[in-house]
């Protein structure tokens, strides 16, 4: 599951993940397309696996389909 599916399966939208998190809109969205590999505070990523209703793992994993769609490498 990418990270989109993620966040559609916790029936959140993208504006309302964005004003979560404190992040723009556009942010969530390249995250979601690959474009970027988030850095996240270890409290964001908390409140991101809160948020999305994952655990830890679920959230690589995802971050790590995500990369893998978009046929970007994870550095």
């Amino acid at each position: 599951m990418d990270l989109k599916e993620l966040r559609e399966k916790a029936n959140l939208s993208a504006e309302r993940v964005a004003v979560e998190l404190g992040k723009s809109v556009s942010t969530i969205r390249f995250w979601e397309a690959g474009t970027y590999i988030p850095s996240l505070s270890p409290s964001e990523t908390l409140q991101l696996t809160r948020l999305y209703r994952c655990t830890l793992e679920e959230l690589s994993e995802s971050f790590i389909e995500t990369q893998r769609k978009s046929g970007k490498k994870l550095n």
